[in-house]
């Protein structure tokens, strides 16, 4: 029998337990999820909490959090118009605080973003130009389609500029990938892009106080490429919903990096970054001190690295192999340090030899390389 359907046979076995290991669950996804029978979208789904490891709780748990989704979306994506009751004297020229007309249109400045942002997703691949199997029930119509309230002959708006947000100052260090314009899907019919934009708006709507930022797409679409290419139709077929509870569970855990004021936390991104730093340090000082000789600085290159999980540095297989590894390990994030500095001793020689320029090209254009010897690498990392 082969060493790959040994693996097969192994989380099978973890996983036909009336109540999961946990612990043993953690350490097998670590060392890689095989990418077959939908098992990468169900341990994901434990792996963040999603599911809890007693499987008898898991028709109810996934019922009512499925049908809270749906609720969401009947009451935050239905234009104001179409939900009020003939007695709602709201009109769309009031500018009151508490007009549903008001916050229809101060949404739409975010939502501007998030359409500008999922156009734009894994154009490296064709899935989210591709028609959903299940289009969401109250969006059918094209009027209904959020990415028509911000077409360009719906609304004039300049690109969002979100101040106080540490994402803004460093767009230029996250927008790597070539610009891709996906086109929406007639009526009836939505493309994943459409549907990960639901998710998005779903999410500021929610989450005020930090909203949506750019580089979210970059954190969803994998979790959604998963989830939505699950083998097994029950589902697929609720994707949209299970996506967004484990996206927002992970924005949970990493929500410091996205939000300025926490920057200076050890949690926050200028402290992630001070950690890798310091590991590197430790492991080759003399490939940090000629980055610091040459004033190349972690935020030139680590901070899209560390911020949005290495999504951009790789293609897809590898990002998903990376992040069975960060989510199954103990000290996720700390993982995801030590996967940084490998990156960059595996590079060793080459930094060695380059100037400036090159070192900051180098380390922005991270050259292709088996993700199994990077993660060998931060494996062995003290």
């Amino acid at each position: 029998m082969s060493l790959y359907k040994i693996r097969v046979a192994d989380l099978e076995n973890i996983l036909e337990q009336d109540e999961i290991d946990l612990k043993t669950l953690h350490s097998f996804c670590f060392n890689g999820i095989p990418d077959c029978n939908g098992f990468r979208a169900l341990c994901w789904k434990l792996l963040l909490g999603y599911l809890s490891p007693r499987k008898s709780s898991w028709p109810s748990k996934l019922t009512k959090q499925r049908e809270l989704y749906k609720q969401f979306v009947k009451e935050m994506v239905i234009s104001p118009g179409e939900q009020d009751g003939p007695e709602c004297i709201d009109h769309p020229l009031s500018d009151g605080p508490e007009s549903n007309w008001s916050t229809f249109f101060r949404d739409n400045e975010v939502l501007l973003q998030i359409d500008k942002d999922v156009r734009r997703l894994c154009p490296d691949i064709s899935f989210f130009q591709q028609a959903t199997e299940f289009p969401c029930e109250f969006v059918k119509e094209r009027e209904r389609k959020l990415h028509v309230r911000v077409a360009p002959t719906t609304l004039s708006s300049a690109n969002v500029e979100r101040k106080g947000v540490g994402m803004t100052k460093q767009i230029n260090l996250i927008t790597k990938r070539a610009t891709e314009s996906y086109e929406a899907m007639d009526a009836g019919q939505e493309a994943h892009w459409e549907v990960v934009e639901r998710i998005l708006f779903l999410y500021a709507k929610l989450n005020p106080g930090q909203g949506y930022v750019q580089g979210m797409n970059e954190i969803i679409g994998p979790i959604y490429y998963v989830f939505a290419s699950d083998p097994h139709l029950e589902y697929r077929r609720y994707a949209e919903a299970d996506c967004f509870f484990c996206f927002t569970a992970l924005m949970g855990e990493i929500r410091d990096f996205f939000i300025k004021t926490l920057d200076e936390s050890e949690g926050g991104i200028k402290g992630m970054m001070a950690k890798l730093s310091n590991l590197l340090h430790e492991q080759d000082a003399e490939v940090w001190e000629r980055l610091r000789d040459q004033e190349l600085y972690p935020q030139y290159y680590s901070f899209r690295w560390l911020t949005l999980l290495l999504s951009q540095e790789f293609p897809l297989p590898d990002v998903l192999r990376i992040w069975d590894s960060v989510f199954a390990d103990d000290k996720r994030y700390d993982f995801l340090i030590k996967i940084c500095c490998a990156m960059i001793l595996l590079l060793r020689e080459q930094i060695l030899e380059n100037d400036f320029a090159n070192n900051v090209k180098l380390l922005q254009n991270f050259p292709a390389m088996d993700i199994n010897l990077v993660l060998r690498k931060a494996t062995c990392l003290n």
